[in-house]
């Protein structure tokens, strides 16, 4: 049991004889019960901090029938991001072979990749004239990319709220040349 004492309160030092008083005591037991109550309550009604994800759009099961029928993309809508080593970004807007813009090494963050972003979506807004064809982003980590700037990437996507955007995964040669650099 949980008590609180709190002196006798006798005096026997003074030269003046006083009545002994009884210590008084007080029971702790129902606020340490009240204490672990409230500690339950709290703990049980708080919500706890939710993961934060982001959706991902993967592709039906009825589209590996389609698989071999290639996909018509118009490419004043498309901008490829192709992602390196060393934290290394180089983008293309449009074909390779005939780019509308690029290709271009460009950095992360605001002054970077963002800026381009929001200055080609606003351009194929006015190509367009449609808010539902919005611009395409084809993102091309190469295997020496770390996941960082994967994320960092979709990150850019989520901030400057580009429609659609993909990661694929192959790349062409001249795509390889281009992010080697040579």
């Amino acid at each position: 049991m949980a008590e609180l004492n709190t002196g006798d309160g006798g005096g026997k030092k003074g030269g003046k004889v006083r009545s002994k008083k009884s210590g008084s005591k007080v029971d702790l037991t129902a606020m340490v019960d009240l204490a672990f109550l409230l500690i339950t309550f709290f703990m049980l009604t708080t919500t706890l901090s939710k993961p934060q994800s982001m959706s991902l759009g993967l592709p039906d099961k009825e589209d590996d029938k389609n698989k071999d029928k290639p996909i018509k993309v118009d490419e004043n809508r498309t901008m490829t991001i192709l992602l390196g080593d060393n934290d290394k970004m180089t983008y293309y807007m449009g074909l390779l072979a005939t780019p509308i813009a690029g290709p271009k090494e460009i950095s992360y963050g605001k002054e970077g990749i963002r800026k381009e972003l929001q200055k080609r979506r606003k351009s194929v807004l006015e190509y367009t004239g449609n808010k539902d064809k919005g611009m395409i982003v084809i993102i091309k980590p190469s295997k020496k990319s770390n996941y960082r700037n994967l994320v960092d990437i979709l990150d850019e996507m989520a901030i400057v709220d580009v429609p659609t955007y993909a990661i694929v995964n192959d790349f062409t040669p001249e795509e390889q040349k281009l992010l080697e650099g040579k």
